[in-house]
């Protein structure tokens, strides 16, 4: 199993990625993290090498923590492709289309339910994600046919830049496949990057 990226480490990749936005060297929308280093690995000390991983447009611990060298991810990045991350050898897949990568991830589990393959899928969603249709019926296929996924609900309480229980009103029912954490991203803002934030 690659080894986990630390607290720290993840940070100064974000830091790095942040610095090389400002000095205007990466031609197309990033999204940051933080504030979730702990949680994710945590999380990720659960996944296998061989396991798939499924994100969103804030992808880049995820890719980190999957074992996707830091040197080609940095270069997927200033190629203008952050919030579209593909690795197939890593077995890493991200999307920045709403609602689209937990059918994709559940089509991967079935997949591998038939082929009877022990590896396991892992989607990774945000919490304005969980509140839509289309995770609804994602999750209830998986859990009416056993399929070897687990979902990752990153519930930063925000939809975009307003707050999801405003928005949204949760009143979330316990499944077996969903794991949910809670955090807050105190450095950068949730849709792009600010100065402000940023320290820079």
């Amino acid at each position: 199993m690659t080894r986990l990226l630390s607290k720290e480490e993840l940070i100064s990749f974000e830091e790095e990625i942040a610095r090389l936005y400002f000095e205007k060297k990466i031609p197309g929308p990033v999204h940051l993290s933080y504030g979730n280093e702990e949680a994710l690995i945590n999380i990720f000390g659960a996944v296998r090498e061989d396991d798939w991983v499924f994100s969103t447009h804030r992808s880049h611990y995820h890719a980190l923590l999957k074992g996707v060298p830091r040197d080609w991810l940095r270069d997927e990045i200033l190629a203008g492709h952050s919030i579209t991350i593909n690795n197939p050898d890593y077995n890493f897949y991200a999307s920045a289309i709403m609602g689209d990568i937990a059918p994709i991830a559940v089509g991967k589990a079935l997949a591998l339910k038939l082929k009877n393959s022990k590896e396991h899928v892992w989607c990774f969603v945000g919490d304005m994600f969980a509140e839509m249709g289309t995770f609804s019926e994602s999750l209830k296929y998986a859990e009416r046919n056993s399929l070897p996924i687990t979902f990752v609900v990153e519930d930063n309480g925000m939809s975009v830049v307003t707050p999801t229980q405003e928005v949204w009103g949760l009143d979330h029912s316990e499944a077996s496949k969903v794991v949910r954490y809670e955090y807050k991203n105190s450095r950068y803002p949730h849709a792009g990057i600010s100065k402000e934030y940023s320290g820079f």
